[in-house]
């Protein structure tokens, strides 16, 4: 039986701050429902704990802000991918460079949420 990602958790501290990042720079849908925000992303879904929110009850180590480390396909060159970063005023920790990702070869940009998890973005087409 195969198994595709459904989501995945990242912490921040302040709420306002991300949202703006993820929605502004990685293109996220923010959802909330019941209270608690979401970060959407076509089927996939990052989940946000932080600042009023407990995860001990589920997460007996709850991940720390900044403490996530997530990859993001670009679609297209990824020379696009850092035209945008630049025009969004992201600072690029490495790249580009050529790595591995899901689906095989790709190049990858490195940079950082406000609170300083690891991001990429991998363009498949080299």
């Amino acid at each position: 039986m195969a198994f595709k990602l459904d989501h995945s958790v990242v912490h921040v501290s302040d709420r306002a701050r991300s949202d703006a990042f993820y929605r502004d720079v990685l293109g996220a849908e923010l959802v909330e429902i019941a209270g608690i925000r979401m970060y959407r992303f076509g089927d996939a879904q990052l989940n946000v704990h932080g600042p009023g929110l407990d995860a001990k009850p589920v997460a007996r180590i709850p991940v720390p802000p900044g403490g996530s480390d997530l990859c993001f396909e670009w679609e297209g060159p990824i020379e696009g991918a850092v035209e945008h970063l630049k025009r969004c005023g992201v600072a690029i920790d490495c790249g580009p460079q050529t790595g591995f990702g899901a689906k095989g070869l790709g190049k990858s940009v490195y940079f950082r949420d406000p609170d300083g998890s690891l991001l990429e973005f991998i363009a498949y087409t080299l």
